[in-house]
């Protein structure tokens, strides 16, 4: 059977079939959208329902954070203590320690087996063990950075409105807390809680500051601390605090694209020389097989990965820049 326009009745079914899939896919994924959002919302607030009182919830969030219940480092390493901080990871050392233990032993394993020497998986699984928490936490921190300063102006604009609207300080940070994803939406709530147990709001969005350890926010705080010495409008100084920050994400933004082609230089000149490596390998594995062993080729191998390394700072130090 033919409909008006030349168009084959037996296609209509398949197209209706298909039509409607891809509608189940679209309400799906929608669904699927809300939800994640509303955990996103709701993460840092599941703590709250499950203990009232605003003391312990503090000195459980600060545990979670790896500080102790006074707000202090809880290590006594800074500079790993520093990084869990800012990573904003959950500190469970027992179970870090577990799964780093397990990458190590794993890695070693197979590094034992593709070289058949135990001692250099040994050496290998060693070595993996105390670097996999340190490099996983370096990530979480840079990630978590970047997601602070983009939330932190919106933040801002939420604590702006409601100071207009006539709420009181704690209430306009308290809103941010209920309202924001993380990582800013936990930063704050934090901060309304200590302020609700009664710190100074110098002093809360201080500490926010110290467990942030980003720029913005430090520009933030000093902000506060700045209106709470000296007085003045509160409103006008958090809207230029957050007009200047969107300023310096654009300049960011600028160097970023600036800088793109020396990065994208290093990384290319970083990789060939292991790509053609590996490419001779696989292509012709004997290529290198008689001189391997000799050991002026083991020392000019060395020297030439020694000015690989060097030129590798040296083009970082060239696109590395900060504002």
């Amino acid at each position: 059977m033919t409909l008006p326009f030349g168009v084959d009745a037996r296609f209509i079914f398949p197209a209706l079939v298909a039509l409607a899939v891809f509608s189940m896919v679209q309400a799906l994924m929608g669904l699927g959208g809300e939800v994640i959002a509303k955990r996103a919302v709701n993460k840092r607030l599941r703590l709250a329902d499950t203990v009232v009182a605003v003391g312990e919830r503090i000195i459980e969030l600060r545990k979670q954070r790896g500080l102790t219940a006074t707000g202090e480092r809880g290590l006594a390493w800074t500079w790993f203590a520093d990084l869990v901080i800012s990573s904003g990871v959950t500190f469970e050392p027992r179970r870090w320690a577990l799964i780093a233990g397990g990458i190590g032993l794993g890695l070693g394993c197979v590094v034992a087996v593709l070289s058949k020497n135990a001692l250099i998986g040994a050496g290998v699984g060693a070595l993996i063990t105390p670097l996999a928490p340190i490099i996983y936490l370096k990530f979480m921190a840079g990630r978590r950075e970047k997601r602070l300063g983009q939330q932190l102006p919106a933040a801002l604009d939420i604590v702006v409105r409601s100071l207009e609207a006539g709420h009181p300080v704690a209430t306009a940070v308290s809103l941010v807390g209920q309202e924001m994803s993380d990582p800013m939406g936990s930063e704050f709530g934090m901060a309304a809680d200590e302020i609700a147990y009664g710190a100074a709001m110098g002093q809360a969005i201080g500490r926010m500051a110290e467990r942030c350890r980003h720029q913005d926010v430090d520009l933030f705080a000093a902000t506060v601390r700045l209106q709470e010495r000296a007085g003045g409008n509160m409103v006008g100084l958090l809207k230029m605090n957050a007009h200047t920050i969107r300023e310096r994400q654009k300049m960011r933004l600028k160097i970023k694209a600036a800088t793109s082609e020396g990065r994208a230089s290093a990384m290319i000149l970083t990789a060939a020389p292991f790509a053609v490596v590996t490419l001779l390998q696989v292509m012709s594995p004997h290529f290198y097989g008689d001189v391997i062993n000799e050991q002026p080729v083991r020392i000019g191998l060395a020297v030439l990965g020694g000015w690989m390394l060097i030129g590798n700072f040296v083009m970082r130090g060239m696109i590395k820049m900060k504002i």
